[in-house]
């Protein structure tokens, strides 16, 4: 436990003020679901990068990262090298079509609307099997980010774990509730910046109060040297290549997550993806880069060594020793930024989902856009709740998981969202098939852990397999859907 002093409680107090200000703010100016849910696409290169990457990496890249490095050294590198590919991928391939096809099939709001006007799906089913996979991950996903907000406000305020979760997801569902993607967008552009400088200064600060870079890598050597060769575990056991193919395998999951995805339709225009990515991969390589160095330089700094799913607050154990209160407050609310960035992202994508997919869809098809926001509202609280019981036990390790949900995304959309963008003869059956079975792969893999491979590995795969073979057997798409495929080859959009 961290002693609780008036710095960093001030610290904390202005952070929290100021994301829940910036939704007052467009409480103010969110008026029907085009905006609450993409902004009415007029996010700016800065905004969308930073907010889709802050969106992206979460409270794990703070904690559950340094958490894996301080135990496994160099080898969760191999995590970083993955989700580094993966970005540079979706950003280079995927936003720019994807930004211009949303907008052609008929200004689709969401993945599941993209997909049911991409394959003319009046059946609906594409779009409430799509809203299924998203509200159960999501769960999870979401949940992850509530515990590491728990353990943040446990550890640096001596609070009981549970009122701690409580108090970080009332924080994040005031503002997500309130303004609604414009607010979600501009406090995660804050907090991008914010999770960007603390995790850099972290290492490089106790680099320096250990003598330099050398000096640390030869206590390092001295602790274990293992820890700096990426082919073995830190016992000295070689890292099959299962392990390694796993690690690398979350780069895999870019391609299916809905609160990254949902940054690159709502950008401005295409013309700004080539500047948003620069600015993204700076920001990836960084920071990924640092969140290991965190883990490794912790692990010779902090004296006694952590133990259990405590390692995951290396990263708060050093900055509340390194820094002056109100400064650690600062980079400590780093942590807490990075947790509501994705939290708000996933609640505002799993609102749009019901509110979209489901209520409009299934219940009320003449809804109001001013129901359609409330029902949205009242599904952030709802889905909230959930997350929160789901995170009660203080045991549960982030890193693990957000895994579980980044592959259920990964393997679920990822495969349907590459195919239709780029072939144009994939069908909605096949669609349909491609998402079932990647997401019900990972769901089963996961509890049967054959082999010790990723689940989204295999999920990712017969996904991808699964569409190609029901597309070749079903019926041709109609020439109606061909020519708008064809039609976003050319957009200028």
């Amino acid at each position: 436990m961290l002693e609780m002093n008036i710095g960093v409680i001030c610290a904390f107090i202005v952070y929290l003020g100021a994301m829940m200000s910036i939704g007052i703010y467009y409480w103010r100016k969110e008026q029907n679901m085009s905006d609450y849910i993409l902004g009415g696409r007029q996010l700016g290169a800065w905004v969308t990068s930073m907010s889709a990457e802050a969106s992206d990496m979460s409270g794990w890249m703070l904690m559950g990262l340094p958490g894996y490095a301080y135990v496994a050294g160099v080898g969760a590198g191999w995590i970083a090298l993955g989700l580094i590919l993966g970005t540079w991928v979706n950003w280079r391939f995927v936003a720019k079509r994807l930004r211009q096809y949303t907008e052609i099939a008929n200004d689709s709001l969401t993945m599941p609307d993209f997909f049911e006007n991409r394959f003319r799906d009046n059946s609906q089913i594409l779009r409430v099997i799509s809203a299924v996979f998203i509200l159960i991950f999501f769960l999870i996903y979401t949940s992850s980010g509530f515990v590491a907000g728990g353990k943040l406000f446990s550890t640096v305020f001596g609070l009981p774990y549970n009122w701690a979760m409580v108090l970080g997801a009332f924080v994040v569902v005031f503002y997500t509730f309130l303004g609604g993607f414009m607010a979600v967008c501009w406090t995660d552009f804050v907090q991008g910046v914010m999770m960007f400088f603390a995790i850099l200064a972290v290492p490089v600060t106790a680099s320096f109060m250990m003598g330099g870079p050398a000096t640390t890598v030869a206590a390092l050597s001295t602790l274990n040297a293992e820890m700096f060769n990426p082919f073995t575990t830190p016992d000295g056991k070689p890292l099959s290549l299962i392990a390694i193919i796993s690690l690398l395998a979350w780069g895999l999951g870019y391609f299916g997550q809905p609160h990254i995805l949902v940054r690159f339709m709502a950008i401005r225009s295409s013309s700004q993806i080539k500047q948003a990515t620069n600015i993204a991969m700076t920001w990836v390589i960084l920071s990924l880069t640092a969140a290991v160095l965190v883990g490794m330089v912790g692990r010779v700094y902090l004296k006694p060594p952590l133990e259990g799913s405590a390692v995951e607050t290396v990263f708060m154990v050093m900055t509340h020793d390194l820094f002056s209160s109100f400064f650690a407050g600062l980079i400590l609310s780093a942590v807490l930024a990075a947790v509501m960035s994705t939290a708000s992202s996933q609640l505002l994508v799993t609102a749009s989902a019901v509110s979209q997919d489901f209520y409009k869809a299934l219940i009320h098809k003449d809804a109001s856009e001013k129901e359609l926001v409330w029902i949205s509202r009242m599904t952030v609280v709802g889905v909230s709740i959930v997350a929160v019981l789901i995170g009660l036990d203080p045991n549960n390790f982030v890193l693990d998981m957000v895994s579980y949900a980044w592959a259920g995304f990964g393997a679920a959309f990822g495969p349907a969202l590459l195919m239709s963008l780029f072939w144009n003869r994939m069908t909605r059956n096949g669609a349909l098939a491609g998402i079932v079975v990647g997401g019900i792969t990972v769901l089963v893999w996961k509890q049967l852990a054959l082999f010790g491979l990723y689940e989204i590995v295999p999920g990712f795969i017969l996904s991808a397999l699964a569409i190609y073979v029901v597309s070749i057997f079903d019926t041709p798409p109609a020439q109606e859907i061909l020519a708008e495929f064809k039609k976003v080859n050319h957009s200028k959009i």
